[in-house]
């Protein structure tokens, strides 16, 4: 109090010289608040990582891509938004073991759901080639290449194969005959080595036990089997026609005669067939491949022959209803004609043809 006795309304109980109390709760709550915000923050932005994109997209798994790599690809092509979170949920998830190379089609629903369909449910992507019967190596060589893949190396490969690639039954200079024609589902990445395995082993299918003892009766290796059929295959008008044409072949080349057969002229002078030319000499024109000018069989297939042309000369028909062996044919009127000796083969080319 003071003197008159009235309490000095600024007085405290606070004794003299002591220290005021620090209000800290109010910060303390403030950065516990400061706190929540920043996870909040990073949980949202780690959400935000592992969300969808909104994208989708083609993309290349090249073979031996590392985690790291696909991961970077991925983010490149809006699948993801972090290649490195991408890599780091494949190794621990061991998913990273899972990779197969290809070209897939994706949908950015999530990293985990892309990690998913990556590893498990999406299946690389694949393009259906189909190669007729009869086609050369260098038609098919085109078609690939029509299709993106690397129809150049293809060709040189079949043409120059390395021992990895050539099947023990090709005894000739190239893979000509040994590719099988028919379609073919193919990854988008498909090398050319793994094209013409698949081809190559598609025709092993065919060398058979049975056609192997019908060879061995008919003196002819594999690579002669495939020559020859090819040969039908390629003066054949359709299948009814192969087994005959198959077996004048077969007498022919018993009877030490030549093949006379011109598509192996036009292989041998890199021409069609329409494209020959009589008078400007062609059928004089020896090339190993010219079977008016050589006996036997050519070195290689002139083309790449069909089931109905590698069974035609396993069942030929050789012979007529007297078991006279045919020896010569003819294409007229949309018919085939078969003759035993020249002097009737010449008589229906003079018939049809003058």
């Amino acid at each position: 109090m003071d003197e008159l006795g009235q309490k000095n309304p600024r007085a405290t109980s606070e004794q003299p010289g002591e220290p005021r109390p620090e209000r800290s709760t109010p910060w303390l709550l403030r950065g516990v608040l400061i706190m929540f915000v920043v996870l909040g923050m990073l949980l949202g932005y780690m959400l935000f990582l592992l969300g969808p994109t909104g994208k989708s997209a083609q993309v290349h798994i090249p073979r031996g891509a590392k985690a790291g790599e696909v991961g970077k690809i991925l983010e490149d092509a809006g699948l993801v938004r972090s290649s490195s979170l991408f890599s780091l949920y494949l190794r621990f998830s061991n998913r990273d073991k899972d990779l197969k190379p290809g070209y897939y089609r994706l949908d950015g629903w999530g990293l985990r759901a892309v990690a998913v369909q990556l590893t498990e449910k999406a299946q690389p992507l694949t393009t259906k080639i189909t190669f007729p019967e009869g086609w050369r190596a260098s038609e098919m060589a085109a078609r690939l290449s029509e299709n993106h893949f690397d129809g150049a190396k293809f060709l040189e490969l079949v043409n120059s194969p390395p021992a990895e690639l050539r099947p023990a039954e090709a005894k000739g200079p190239t893979l000509e005959g040994f590719l099988f024609p028919a379609t073919y589902e193919f990854g988008l990445d498909a090398t050319p080595e793994e094209i013409i395995s698949t081809m190559t082993r598609r025709m092993a299918e065919e060398f058979t036990p049975q056609a192997k003892d019908i060879l061995q009766k008919l003196k002819l290796s594999i690579q002669d089997w495939i020559t020859l059929a090819s040969i039908v295959q390629a003066e054949a008008a359709n299948a009814a026609e192969k087994p005959a044409i198959a077996g004048i072949f077969l007498n022919r080349l018993e009877a030490g005669m030549p093949l006379q057969a011109d598509p192996t002229v036009a292989y041998g002078l890199n021409k069609r067939l329409p494209e020959l030319d009589r008078s400007a000499g062609d059928f004089q024109k020896d090339t190993p491949y010219n079977s008016y000018t050589r006996r036997g069989l050519p070195p290689t297939a002139i083309g790449n022959p069909g089931e109905d042309s590698l069974n035609a000369v396993l069942n030929a028909q050789r012979t007529n209803d007297k078991g006279q062996r045919y020896l010569y044919f003819l294409h007229a009127q949309g018919k085939l004609f078969l003759n035993v000796d020249f002097q009737g083969h010449l008589r229906d080319t003079n018939k049809y043809y003058h």
